[in-house]
């Protein structure tokens, strides 16, 4: 069976296609954040997606062992990993100086910056058509599901 996934590095055309999906993807639900005045917008978004795309990238281009899948899959621990302190950060924040709380806030935020790197691994890998969906979706739920969550 083709793996269709590699890429020859000097495949440019393939190249600019899959960090653009991933661009474009990371933009999407950037400019929602970025609307909705939230810390994490639109660049923060872009950022991470095309990050994500890249770290795909590199393993599908120098690869020359058969089990591409577990490299990849070791990218995608990484990111992961790697996004959660991003997550984190967006989350936990002290709410005020005289009562040293701790405030949850941002899940929603924080989620959406998890997406937007599984999004960009979604492109980097090639999978135009799951990115497309992917995005639609996660717009959709953002933008028209704050309103049953304040029950309106």
């Amino acid at each position: 069976m083709l793996n269709t996934y590699e890429l020859a590095p000097n495949d440019i055309l393939n190249i600019i296609f899959r960090l653009s999906l991933a661009l474009m993807s990371g933009a999407v639900i950037g400019l929602e954040r970025e609307i909705r005045q939230k810390p994490a917008g639109l660049r923060t978004h872009m950022l991470v997606s095309i990050g994500a795309a890249m770290f795909t990238l590199v393993p599908l281009q120098i690869s020359t062992s058969a089990s591409i899948s577990e490299v990849i899959s070791r990218v995608i621990q990484g990111v992961a990993t790697g996004v959660g302190f991003l997550g984190a950060g967006e989350i936990v924040r002290e709410s005020s100086q005289a009562s040293h709380r701790l405030e949850i806030r941002g899940l929603t935020s924080a989620a959406a910056i998890w997406i937007s790197a599984a999004l960009g691994i979604v492109a980097g890998c090639g999978l135009w058509q799951l990115s497309l969906i992917a995005t639609c979706l996660t717009f959709v739920i953002l933008k028209f599901f704050k309103n049953w969550e304040n029950g309106h």
